[in-house]
């Protein structure tokens, strides 16, 4: 993994929005509908092409394909694993306590914003039978459509996101939750190894450890007991796999929105420090949690660990100042040391194939451009 030796890097959390002729494609696909199997993975292999070219061009220096190929964070591993069905009829119940919080906001919101504009459905899964790996042809087209996006580009380095074992549905099937957390892991361990032996950095997404903090009913030894079996599952996933080919991305919710039941990111952190990872990304431009790069005052980051705080979020169509996001940089970089920042955004910007984006496509290059230019004045403060 490459560290900013002689300048502060910059990447971002993986998801992209998909262009609308694909998006048209993908929802044929995911509805049953016609569709031309050749023409669609065509048009997802030229997708990443372009969406990594776009990439470089806006500065960004560890690119990803873009999520290009995945319906949604959430629909793809019912592609890959056998042992889960969708649960009939049912919703997701999304940040259950903002969502009480705000009833008014939240309804409006998830019937125009990340769920309303769907190009395929979002339903919840249910492990109903003993979890195995069935993706490793998608895994491979996955891999395959980056290399061939990376030929002639020059980059620092390339990532490649896959779901954390929590993020996976619900267990109605294994007699316990550690039972069923580590079959899951075992499974997942497959996807995991496929993208380090193709020579990428694996992305770990786990945004539900979080969850557990924020928005869990469970009693605080309960929340710490879950967390760690979480990070356990994580661990056994990534059995075998050298930490310094894994980077761990948290977050608090793909959505704009009050915020106002995010746990503080020193809760967290002992827990997330436990991922056998080198590289931690996590929310911290959002103004719920821009002003947390204190906590490093009094934590140590572990020795050979680095950091991917986000400098911009995707929870805005505002397109943050090169100059602040300069600031965000060099806070981090005064408390951790230089070398072990890497500028990175809050979350995805398109965590779902969505027509209605959050943030507009073409606010996320600005967003991305902005990025690359306070990373270029951060670098003229600190070397």
């Amino acid at each position: 993994m490459k560290r900013s030796t002689d300048r502060i890097l910059t990447t971002h959390c993986g998801s992209l929005p998909r262009p609308k002729d694909l998006l048209d494609l993908m929802k044929a696909k995911c509805s049953g509908e016609p569709c031309d199997q050749e023409v669609y993975a065509g048009r997802v292999r030229s997708a990443v092409a372009e969406i990594v070219q776009k990439q470089i061009e806006a500065g960004i220096d560890v690119p990803t394909d873009g999520e290009q190929g995945k319906p949604g964070f959430f629909t793809y591993v019912c592609e890959r694993l056998n042992g889960f069905e969708p649960k009939p009829g049912a919703t997701f119940s999304l940040f259950a306590a903002e969502v009480a919080a705000f009833p008014e906001y939240y309804k409006q919101y998830f019937s125009q914003a990340m769920l309303g504009g769907a190009a395929a459905p979002m339903a919840p899964v249910v492990c109903t039978g003993p979890v195995s790996y069935r993706g490793q042809d998608g895994v491979r087209r996955d891999i395959d459509n980056l290399k061939a996006a990376l030929q002639g580009v020059r980059t620092q380095d390339a990532f490649m996101p896959a779901v954390a074992p929590s993020g996976v549905g619900t267990n109605a099937y294994y007699r316990t939750e550690e039972e069923y957390f580590h079959a899951v892991a075992d499974a997942l361990h497959a996807e995991y190894q496929a993208i380090v032996e193709a020579g990428f950095t694996l992305q770990i997404d786990d945004p539900f450890l979080t969850d557990v903090f924020s928005y869990s009913l469970l009693s605080p030894a309960d929340r710490r007991k879950t967390a760690e079996m979480y990070v356990e599952a994580v661990n056994h996933a990534l059995r075998g796999i050298p930490s310094e080919k894994v980077r761990w991305h948290t977050c608090y919710g793909i959505n704009e929105g009050p915020r106002v039941h995010d746990a503080p990111i020193r809760d967290i952190l002992d827990v997330m420090f436990k991922v056998n990872a080198d590289a931690y990304s996590f929310e911290a431009a959002n103004p719920r949690h821009e002003h947390e790069y204190h906590v490093f005052e009094h934590v140590k980051l572990p020795a050979g660990k680095l950091i991917i705080p986000g400098v911009i979020t995707h929870a805005s169509n505002i397109v943050e100042h090169p100059e602040l996001i300069a600031e965000r940089i060099v806070r981090y970089a005064k408390l951790v040391g230089r070398e072990n920042v890497i500028a990175g955004a809050d979350c995805g910007f398109s965590s779902q194939a969505t027509y209605n984006p959050e943030v507009h496509p073409t606010v996320v290059w600005a967003k991305f451009k902005a990025m690359a230019e306070g990373a270029r004045l951060a670098t003229k403060q600190l070397w």
